[in-house]
């Protein structure tokens, strides 16, 4: 990849390396993760055989919050994403509560991913393993975002790669049917919002892009094709997964699995093709720590410039263009979780804290004029709606858990008031 950094950009700003190509890889490996191999089971064990309705509300979230997202960061081309949004559009503190659960909340989808993935290799090393990945994924996020969307390229072949060997292996080497194993259980329309919050935790990554915006070649025009595009292939990938995983084993054997793509290939005529699965899995959750902590850590930059977070992770390395103190920052405190943590409800907070974050996209969306529209208003209002409705399906615990992260959040944001900055270096 040629480097297109312009030698005329302030050296405190990130260089823009990223072309439409690029961004929609980084985009589809943020998304293509472990939540696909994860999220069916307890999808599944809410709403039963109507789990593709939980991924098509799942999805109908995901495309308003991605356009939303999409035409804020065409006009706000600067790392942080919906952290930037909000500041501009509603204010000081739901810019920093949307900078605050988007980093606070994906703190813990990291820590969950590293031990998805040493969990996947191997249960008796997952924590060793889990660390291991974490010191790679930073070593290759500090040495610049394009060896981040290189290495993004392979993960993301590689697993599209295992879901089709996936899909294949239940559509042909099992006795797919839609009566297969039919399910027991009651199911309601609260039970398919909620299979749809969990299902989200599986697509919460394509506003990725915008949190790279200040990298992004020509963003006003590559974010707005790029995020929906990758949106667009995951949704495709998403429905015939889960379509053959329900026609070879039914909605029952997957709402009882840990790992219910592994075990339904597993119980087909071709159960040597589980390890490939697992190993797949492995891959993905790889590809979404590395995209997700490019994320975190150029939201950090964002807060840090304006000295809502310590002001000394407000760097970017002279020769690498990199957040590079953030990225260190925010592994390190990835690491002492995995260290210590069982993170298995840690999805479900993940989910709370990632549909506060785009409703205030949704909300900051609404605040477009005409003439800064891509999509139209309406689009943006229920996108609010729905995050806020699907966030209060979710279970009593995560609910809970986000609402206090939405108060200590509060309590950060009063106590470093006398400190803050504005974007040109005055007291906010």
């Amino acid at each position: 990849m040629a480097d297109r950094t312009n030698p005329d950009e302030p050296p405190d700003r990130l260089a823009r390396r990223l072309g439409l190509g690029d961004a929609v890889v980084v985009g589809l490996a943020a998304m293509l993760g472990a939540g696909v191999f994860a999220a069916p089971g307890p999808a599944a064990e809410a709403a039963g055989p109507w789990l593709l309705a939980g991924l098509v509300l799942a999805a109908v979230v995901a495309f308003a919050n991605a356009t939303s997202s999409a035409q804020l960061a065409a006009r706000h081309p600067e790392a942080g994403g919906t952290y930037v949004y909000a500041r501009m559009r509603l204010g000081g503190y739901w810019g920093f509560l949307a900078g605050w659960s988007f980093v606070v909340g994906k703190i813990a989808s990291l820590s969950a991913m590293a031990l998805t993935f040493g969990s996947y290799v191997s249960a008796e090393l997952a924590r060793p393993i889990g660390l291991g990945a974490v010191a790679a994924a930073t070593a290759v996020n500090y040495l610049g975002v394009e060896k981040t969307a290189r290495v993004s390229r392979v993960i993301v072949a590689l697993v599209l790669g295992v879901l089709a060997v996936t899909v294949g292996a239940l559509v042909f080497g099992s006795d797919a049917t839609a009566g297969h194993q039919p399910w027991n259980g009651s199911v309601g329309p609260w039970d398919v919002v909620r299979s749809a919050g969990l299902l989200f935790f599986a697509f919460a990554g394509y506003a990725r892009l915008a949190t790279l915006g200040e990298e992004v070649v020509e963003p006003e025009v590559t974010i707005p094709r790029a995020i929906p595009l990758a949106l667009g292939v995951v949704v495709v990938v998403y429905g015939l997964v889960l379509g053959a995983a329900l026609l070879a084993v039914g909605p029952e054997a997957l709402a009882t699995s840990a790992a219910p793509l592994a075990d339904a290939v597993g119980a087909g005529r071709w159960p040597g093709l589980e390890s490939v699965v697992r190993a797949g899995a492995a891959v993905a959750a790889a590809g979404v720590l590395l995209s997700l902590l490019a994320g975190v850590s150029r939201t950090a930059l964002s807060m840090a410039r304006r000295r809502e977070l310590p002001g000394w992770l407000d760097a970017v390395h002279p020769r690498f263009r990199t957040p590079h103190r953030a990225e260190v920052v925010t592994a390190v405190v990835v690491a002492g979780i995995v260290s210590v943590a069982d993170l298995r409800d840690a999805i479900g907070f993940s989910s709370f804290a990632v549909l506060t974050y785009y409703a205030l996209a949704n909300a900051s969306a609404l605040r477009l004029a005409p003439e800064e529209r891509r999509w139209p208003r309406w689009l943006a209002g229920l996108g609010l709606v729905l995050c806020l409705v699907v966030a209060a399906s979710l279970p009593l615990v995560s609910v809970t858990g986000g609402l206090g992260l939405l108060v200590v959040g509060s309590l950060v944001w009063f106590a470093t008031r006398t400190r803050r900055i504005g974007p040109v270096g005055r007291a906010a």
